[in-house]
């Protein structure tokens, strides 16, 4: 009780400002995500209490309303840090099973697809699905004693009165519009955040600390990445198989790619990357995905096949450049929240559950020996995550330069300099900076879905399990509610109606005939492309009622 106090006295109480007591649960160590990176420091952390025979409390919270139900990755997994984390995985029922059996790439025109040497080494690599990979990690995590909740928002860092964090806020089940009903929150000794690629609370640790300005100092660039999973004919399933593309439907100056990997069970995961730093207003991400699965190279594939989910997740590809000093007062960001994505590997999972680990160990140095958290950004520095960022650095600034441009360096970059040139380019402008005025740019007429190959956006949702409760605060906010239609569709003609995948923002006509933004915020896919890509920067993300958002089971 004597938290609740100290909590309620530093004013976090009602909504309405009353100052009441709420429900506290005190641990050590509270790690926010139950993603590959939380989860490998939560066991990491207890491998270490036990060696030591000692014990720390560790609490994993997870917004979704399952461990996995918000992960999603088209993921070839390289399973590095899994052998240091637990070195006799194989031998056990892992979701870890299907080996890289083949690995091409393929350049695309509209009805061509040409093979060119695989830029990728996927020798020992395997296909999975992450979201069923983190179940299984949650499951070696409460075998060790982490207590793991689903269903749990982290909405709010807390600080004590030297402004040091002690744990984090959650919005409870069933708080009304209104504000009404008490929240609860987890106060701890040290908070790990691992919220996966833009995280609410990373970014504004991020930003109240100066983290990137004491880190490697450049801004983060992202891309939306849309994925489905399919249930394909027999004869054209080849487990472990793995292909990637570049350029058709993309234009010359967007980055991106597809991937299509095909996993066990007649199971094909398939998905568009696109950059968001592109700058036609009018391009739709997800009517490029439609797009690119009609090309006669994969709609060959998908023939007779049947989507099983579809999803849609932004990912970092700031890569060494953007990695920000992770350790604040109190705690440490570790994973896709920091942004350790390897773009020219397209592979992130590896490195995010390393820094997970490397955050434990320093965890453990601090709580039980009374080092310091600055061990963690110091060994992080000396890991192979430093080393493997290092030699990647200059892949995606490359195509500040255009598609064929970036080609070149790139292979300048990996069969000439190897990663050890002489030079570290920087990434150019915000991603939502680089978004043209409208009048530059004609609109794209996309094809009209043949509900067979591709589909239109309330098919896709449903397949994505998506669902929020009506009676809740709104967790799409606009800074200014102004700005939709006095500078984004005048100038822009409302690109929020177009880059999000789950068709969140659209324009209506009023009872006056006037164009008015709509957000529908119960489709929301927790992607965060709005947060990224708006033009003004006018829409804030925030963490929904926990539970709501997404139900993958398979991405």
């Amino acid at each position: 009780m004597q938290r609740v106090l100290r909590a309620a006295a530093a004013g976090i109480g009602h909504a309405s400002g009353h100052r009441a007591p709420r429900e506290a649960m005190s641990y050590d160590v509270v790690v926010v995500g139950a993603g590959p990176a939380g989860l490998a420091a939560a066991i990491r952390l207890k491998q270490l209490c036990r060696d030591a025979d000692t014990d720390l409390s560790v609490c994993v919270l997870e917004k979704g309303s399952e461990v996995g139900a918000h992960v999603l990755s088209g993921n070839v997994f390289e399973p590095r840090a899994l052998d240091e984390l637990i070195p006799k995985w194989r031998q056990e029922d892992t979701p870890i099973r299907v080996p890289v059996s083949s690995d091409k790439f393929w350049l695309l025109t509209k009805n061509k697809a040409w093979t060119l040497p695989s830029p990728f080494d996927n020798k020992g690599n395997y296909v999975i699905s992450l979201s069923q990979m983190v179940r299984w990690m949650a499951s070696k995590a409460e075998e060790l004693g982490v207590e793991v909740y689903p269903g749990f928002a982290a909405s709010e860092i807390l600080y004590d009165e030297n402004q040091i964090v002690t744990g984090v806020a959650t919005n409870d089940v069933g708080i009304a519009k209104d504000g009404s009903k008490r929240e609860t929150f987890q106060p701890g000794r040290m908070t790990l955040l691992a919220e996966g690629c833009r995280g609410s609370l990373s970014e504004k640790i991020i930003r109240n600390h100066k983290l990137r300005e004491s880190g490697q100092g450049q801004h983060q660039t992202y891309a939306l990445g849309i994925k489905e999973v399919w249930e394909i004919e027999e004869g054209k399933h080849k487990p472990g198989s793995v292909i990637h593309t570049v350029g058709w439907p993309l234009d010359s100056k967007t980055y991106g790619g597809s991937f299509m990997y095909h996993l066990d069970d007649r199971q094909l995961a398939i998905g568009l990357v696109v950059a968001l730093n592109y700058q036609n207003p009018f391009m739709s991400p997800y009517d490029e995905f439609q797009k690119f699965k009609q090309h006669p190279a994969v709609r060959t594939i998908l023939d007779g096949g049947t989507v099983l989910q579809y999803g849609a997740r932004t990912l970092n590809e700031g890569g060494f450049q953007s990695i920000p000093n992770p350790v604040f007062p109190g705690g440490a960001i570790i994973g896709c929240s920091a942004g350790f994505l390897n773009v020219p590997k397209i592979k992130g999972t590896h490195t995010a559950m390393k820094s997970g680990m490397l955050a434990a160990e320093a965890t453990f140095k601090t709580l039980v020996e009374g080092s310091s958290m600055e061990l963690y950004w110091e060994n992080l520095k000396k890991s192979w995550i430093w080393e493997e960022l290092y030699i990647a650095r200059n892949y995606r600034p490359a195509f500040e330069y255009g598609f064929i441009p970036g080609i070149a360096l790139s292979a300048l970059e990996r069969y000439v300099f190897k990663g050890k040139s002489p030079f570290t380019l920087k990434h150019g402008i915000p991603d939502h900076e680089a978004t043209d005025m409208a009048s530059l740019h004609s609109p794209i007429q996309y094809p009209k879905p043949d509900g067979q190959i591709s589909f239109d956006v309330p098919t896709s949702l449903y397949r994505s399990s998506t669902n929020h409760e009506h009676d809740q605060p709104p967790h799409l906010r606009l800074r200014d509610p102004t700005v939709p239609e006095r500078v984004n569709l005048p100038l822009y003609a409302g690109p929020e109606s177009r880059y999000c995948p789950a068709r969140v923002y659209e324009y209506v006509t009023d009872e006056k005939g006037d164009q008015k933004l709509h957000i529908n915020a119960q489709n929301c896919l927790h992607c965060k492309a709005c947060d990224i890509k708006d033009p003004k920067q006018n829409i804030e993300w925030t963490v929904p009622e926990g539970g709501g958002g997404p139900g993958y089971t398979v991405m």
